[in-house]
């Protein structure tokens, strides 16, 4: 008796694995920022999911299920946007120059997965580029790289 009444005060012991996923905030954060640009045209579609889920697994040597979970667990978080700039300082604090770099690239193959690219998205990257501060210049030549990538010809594009 004692030992069920435990249970109900004493929350169950979380696996290394999920403890690791819990306790890591870089990881969150970006799984935040990746998630709050595919919400800001107002939609978060399959692919969009689907890019980030792909991202997350490469970045992190995530499992799907692990990616799956991130992104639902962080979806709140990013929908409120006040907490882009605490993301942000995080990241730009914990992170080189060139993983930053790295994000905004991650960012810009989250904005395309959709298929478009319109001036909000384009307006929140330049945010973030300088939130973390990546300047116009790198930015611009990760967006080049991601279309090269992805196969988009960036003279048909807004932003």
């Amino acid at each position: 008796m004692l030992k069920q009444l435990r249970t109900l005060f004493v929350p169950p012991k979380q696996n290394k694995r999920e403890r690791q996923q819990a306790d890591d905030p870089i990881r969150t954060a970006v799984a935040t920022l990746l998630v709050e640009a595919a919400l800001f045209n107002g939609e978060f579609d399959a692919r969009e999911r689907a890019q980030i889920q792909k991202l997350l697994c490469q970045r992190y040597a995530l499992p799907e299920a692990e990616a799956d979970a991130l992104i639902a667990h962080v979806r709140a978080w990013a929908e409120n946007p006040n907490n882009i700039y605490r993301l942000t300082k995080t990241l730009k604090d914990a992170l080189p120059q060139d993983e930053r770099i790295a994000l905004i690239e991650m960012l810009f193959e989250v904005v395309y997965a959709d298929g478009t690219f319109d001036d909000f998205e384009a307006n929140l990257l330049r945010r973030m580029g300088g939130l973390l501060y990546v300047t116009d210049q790198e930015r611009g030549a990760a967006r080049k790289r991601v279309c090269t990538r992805l196969g988009i010809d960036e003279t048909e594009r807004t932003g």
